[in-house]
């Protein structure tokens, strides 16, 4: 299952996002719990090739927990994919890399992304992060999935 389709992604999220409830709930070590949902992500979404969070510090995005191939340390708001969801405040899916103007490589096997703003309060504080060595890989499922991920960890800001 490289790439399930959108009924078994949606299953997928409906499984996943009860556990990631149970497993950062009223965890205080931030770098341990994101590091868990990162791992989590990664191992039971196989069509996920890197995910990982950016943080907000000192105006810009700075590398978190993730899982996957070495990445880029920091990210300027509004510089590449990460950058512009952090700067639009919006979630987006970018179906080929390729053609995202500005797009960050960090890595040349990553072909499609898709990034989703972690809220606290009106804030952005950080961004999930995930590639795939796959053209056109995340879907609508994908978007909803994760921004249901990202509104749970936002309890760990």
């Amino acid at each position: 299952m490289s790439n399930p389709n959108n009924i078994q992604k949606k299953q997928l999220y409906v499984e996943l996002i009860p556990q990631i409830k149970s497993m950062i709930d009223g965890i205080d070590n931030q770098v341990g719990a994101l590091a868990n949902v990162a791992a989590l992500l990664h191992d039971t979404l196989p069509y996920f090739f890197w995910v990982g969070f950016y943080i907000v510090r000192k105006n810009q995005l700075e590398l978190g927990p993730f899982q996957g191939p070495v990445a880029c340390y920091t990210i300027s708001k509004g510089k590449g994919v990460c950058g512009t969801a952090w700067d639009k405040a919006d979630t987006i899916v970018v179906p080929d890399v390729e053609q995202f103007p500005g797009h960050i490589a960090c890595s040349s096997k990553s072909r499609s992304e898709i990034v989703v703003p972690i809220r606290k309060n009106d804030d952005i504080v950080a961004v999930l992060d995930v590639d795939s060595t796959g053209l056109n890989t995340f879907s609508e499922e994908d978007k909803d999935g994760l921004e249901k991920v990202a509104e749970l960890v936002s309890d760990l800001f």
